[in-house]
């Protein structure tokens, strides 16, 4: 099913659009809260998730009047803080009822800006539901895209990624059987030009320097690898409906070219702009319109040159890899994301080498037996196995 509106746009709202933003104290979430700000005519924050930053949440919930709030690690149940909530406020623990606030009635959109596997339940729900779904968790979609996007209304499935805000916006009033390739843009990360063996003893400090975008420590450590890029290439396979081979990934340095759509007839549209995600946050929240923005505007004639490039996936091997699980499909995806999160992790705790990433990766997708995508609870039990067999191949590297 197409993600596009097939019907003319929404009638304007007579109220404001209620918010579930889950993953409020991350890099996406705080950004989302300052689009909130901005447009607080237009948008009401009515609830909240936090993993255990229970201060956040008790702040957030004071300054926006949230009626629910989750907090998805247990433990902080007793956390006093938790105690200055507002008067009313409903307060939840646990990834269940994580999963039931994206589904709440008094919710109309809910922002999944939830980091891994944790965001995919809940994109689930909230698709099952008949909420906009503006997703940042991109897992929801590579892991469980075939699950999810059967339930995708159009105009109901909104990505925040700013590379797929970017197609998104390109093909909205085209024809997507017209589309010739899409062109997946990519800053080339803090390791851009270097070979296997530079890469080889680059640190977790290193890979932490994104040249051009402030993002999560996770998300940053996927761009220095490209295995973010992989994913994304995933995403736009699902969402797009193009094959995994017509999304090609284009190096542009300057991250002001967010990606773009080639067409049979030789067009190409893009779409160009700060690096700021708050602009892609918005556009999910306000589509089909458009609003003030929320960032710097860019003076095009005081630009650097825009430069071109090619990603290099025989050095970073983890592209490859990701399109490799994409081309397989089923289970493979899952395998995929599993085993880089557990490895990703590792890196970041100088528990391995940056190309141990890719090594445990393939090897976890090496041993995997894809199997058709049949429900929630299959690929939960796909992705404990990944980790597993990722600790055992880690402890293997580290022994």
């Amino acid at each position: 099913m197409s993600i596009f509106e097939d019907t003319a746009p929404r009638a304007k709202r007579r109220r404001p659009l209620r918010v579930a933003i889950l993953g409020c104290s991350g890099s996406i979430g705080t950004q989302t809260l300052d689009v909130c700000r901005q447009h607080s005519d237009k948008l009401e924050v009515v609830a909240l998730s936090v993993y255990g930053s229970c201060k956040v949440a008790v702040s957030a919930a004071h300054e926006f009047g949230v009626r629910h709030v989750c907090v998805a690690d247990e433990t902080h149940k007793d956390d006093p803080v938790l105690d200055e909530l507002p008067k009313g406020c409903e307060l939840s623990f646990g990834p269940d009822a994580l999963a039931n606030m994206a589904a709440l009635p008094d919710v109309d959109c809910v922002v999944n800006a939830l980091v891994g596997a944790a965001g995919i339940r809940a994109g689930y729900e909230a698709l099952r539901a008949g909420k906009v779904l503006a997703y940042a968790n991109k897992e929801s979609i590579i892991v469980a895209g075939e699950l999810l996007m059967p339930l995708a209304q159009p105009g109901m499935l909104i990505p925040v990624d700013s590379e797929h805000s970017a197609i998104f916006q390109c093909l909205v009033g085209e024809r997507t059987h017209e589309v010739h390739q899409l062109w997946l843009t990519c800053s080339g990360g803090p390791f851009y030009g270097m070979s296997r063996e530079q890469l080889a003893g680059v640190t977790a400090a290193d890979a932490l320097a994104h040249p051009t975008w402030l993002m999560g420590d996770k998300i940053t450590i996927d761009s220095a690898t490209l295995m973010n890029k992989g994913f994304e290439v995933l995403e736009a396979h699902h969402l797009f409906e193009v094959d995994i081979d017509d999304v090609r990934v284009l190096v542009q340095r300057q991250s002001r070219i967010h990606s773009m759509v080639e067409f049979v007839d030789g067009s190409t549209l893009a779409q160009l702009g700060p690096s700021d995600m708050r602009i892609p946050i918005q556009y999910a929240l306000s589509y089909p319109e458009r609003w003030d923005t929320p960032s710097q505007r860019i003076d095009w004639c005081q630009e650097a040159p825009i430069t071109f490039g090619e990603a290099d996936e025989q050095a970073f091997g983890c592209l490859a890899l990701a399109r490799e699980a994409g081309r397989t499909g089923g289970t493979a995806p899952c395998v995929l994301n599993a085993a880089n999160e557990v490895a990703n992790a590792a890196f970041r705790q100088g528990e391995c080498g940056f190309l141990d990433i890719e090594r445990i990766v393939q090897a976890a997708l090496e041993a995997h037996v894809p199997q058709k995508v049949e429900s929630l609870d299959q690929l939960a039990q796909i992705d404990a196995w990944a980790r597993s067999q990722a600790r055992k191949m880690l402890a293997g590297v580290v022994s």
